[in-house]
């Protein structure tokens, strides 16, 4: 079992959700959590999605961004803020900024593909 994830910029891949992904910390070894790094693109607003039965945080690294949540009006945010986003609720995030908007999506438990849920929403 691994003690160290080491970074690995070249693992960065596009997902359909418009934005790229690495993923730091996801193995079956560790089922309680998860921790991937997102880059989103100046301009770019993800596609609208939830993760069932998965509370997700983001911890904005880099950049500015406006991010809704379920219901609530979208909030700006950046550097160092943390978003905490419940099981279920459908989210997005658009980079408002000049630079990509980097952060931290850390899933509680793990994320697994099967529980996205892409709600068809592309702004």
């Amino acid at each position: 079992m691994e003690t160290i994830h080491r970074f690995k910029p070249e693992s960065e891949f596009y997902t359909e959700e418009r934005c790229y992904i690495v993923e730091l910390a996801n193995t079956p070894f560790d089922e309680a959590c998860s921790i991937a790094r997102a880059r989103v693109e100046p301009g770019v607003t993800t596609c609208l999605h939830a993760v069932l039965d998965t509370v997700e945080r983001y911890v904005i690294l880099q950049g500015e961004g406006e991010v809704a949540i379920g219901d609530n009006p979208a909030a700006p945010v950046g550097p160092l803020d943390v978003v905490r986003i419940p099981r279920n609720v459908p989210q997005r995030i658009r980079n408002v900024g000049q630079i990509d908007l980097i952060f931290l999506a850390v899933c509680t438990p793990r994320f697994r593909q099967e529980a996205y849920v892409d709600l068809k929403s592309v702004p």
